[in-house]
């Protein structure tokens, strides 16, 4: 059996908190297909929530719904590793890799930092299914309940830089997760200079900030937080987003769109977020499902 074969590296208890009610874990149903394919360009295949499906189930499901193609992002060593072997074994996946901003203050304390980083560039580097460097960034939200203090969010800022330093040298895509660090995300951005693809994973901001990343160049990647109720300013976002810079992603097991929100996310339901997106952008279907399987080529170079 191939790493890739294996199943999930970790589970969704271990990277989320959960209440101490028992929640509807049982999969939604699958949505009706999309008229053209699209790309779910940000999905943790590796993360376990709820019954676990195999991969090759999980990129049949979404294939039948119309998202035939997937970027498997890894955001730990285990999970990067994890993302390069699926990439190598299906032909539907390519593999983004990198350190989640959380992890830069755990492997600094451990004195691994450097070590980490350079395993990540050696994936980044060797593999040619690897797309994309990330999901890097920073996350104010995290950090402040982790309370590692000055020096965790000091070990984010320089993984983060590091990372836009391997995506630029190495040619690669830049993913950025940002949760609550946007006046930061974006000085660092100005900082070390963008490359010249780079996608705001789960865009999380208002107009005026989707404004400034799309003055930078960056591609905006809407999940199914555009569906939740409020969300409005999200969706004042997505609507002045040019139809050339617009993306759709899962994070699945993440983020499930509504009317299907807490139970287990996957690719299959990207339906659900590109019919919402169509209706707040007040335009047809199939166009908006043609502009994005083209801009997910264009911020991901090219087709796979």
């Amino acid at each position: 059996m191939s790493t890739a074969d294996q199943g999930p590296t970790r589970s969704r208890a271990a990277t989320e908190e959960t209440s101490g009610a028992r929640r509807d874990r049982e999969r939604p149903p699958s949505p009706e297909p999309l008229p053209h394919p699209v790309v779910d360009n940000h999905c943790h295949l590796d993360i376990a929530d709820g019954d676990w499906v195999s991969t090759e189930d999980a990129i049949a499901a979404a294939a039948a719904v119309g998202v035939p193609r997937i970027v498997q992002i890894g955001c730990d060593l285990p999970g990067a590793r994890w993302a390069v072997a699926a990439a190598a074994e299906h032909d539907a996946l390519v593999a983004g890799v990198a350190l989640h901003p959380n992890e830069a203050p755990r492997l600094a304390e451990a004195g691994r930092l450097e070590e980490a980083l350079a395993e990540i560039e050696q994936l980044a580097g060797t593999h040619d299914k690897v797309r994309a460097v990330g999901e890097t960034g920073l996350d104010r939200f995290r950090h402040a309940q982790s309370r590692t203090g000055d020096a965790g969010w000091a070990a984010q800022e320089e993984s983060f830089r590091r990372h836009v330093d391997i995506a630029k040298r190495l040619g690669k895509t830049l993913v950025i997760h940002d949760r609550e660090a946007h006046d930061d995300v974006l000085r660092i951005i100005d900082e070390e200079g963008a490359p010249e693809r780079w996608v705001m994973h789960c865009f999380s901001g208002d107009e005026a900030f989707a404004r400034q990343c799309l003055d930078r160049g960056a591609h905006l990647s809407f999940a199914g937080t555009v569906t939740f109720k409020n969300a409005a300013p999200l969706r004042n976002a997505l609507a002045v987003t040019p139809r050339d810079r617009v993306l759709v992603e899962t994070d699945a097991p993440f983020l499930t769109p509504t009317p299907y929100r807490g139970r287990p996310n996957a690719s299959y339901l990207v339906p659900l977020i590109v019919r919402a997106m169509a209706e707040v952008l007040h335009t047809d279907l199939e166009e908006l499902c043609r502009a994005i399987d083209a801009n997910t080529e264009a911020a991901f170079g090219g087709s796979w």
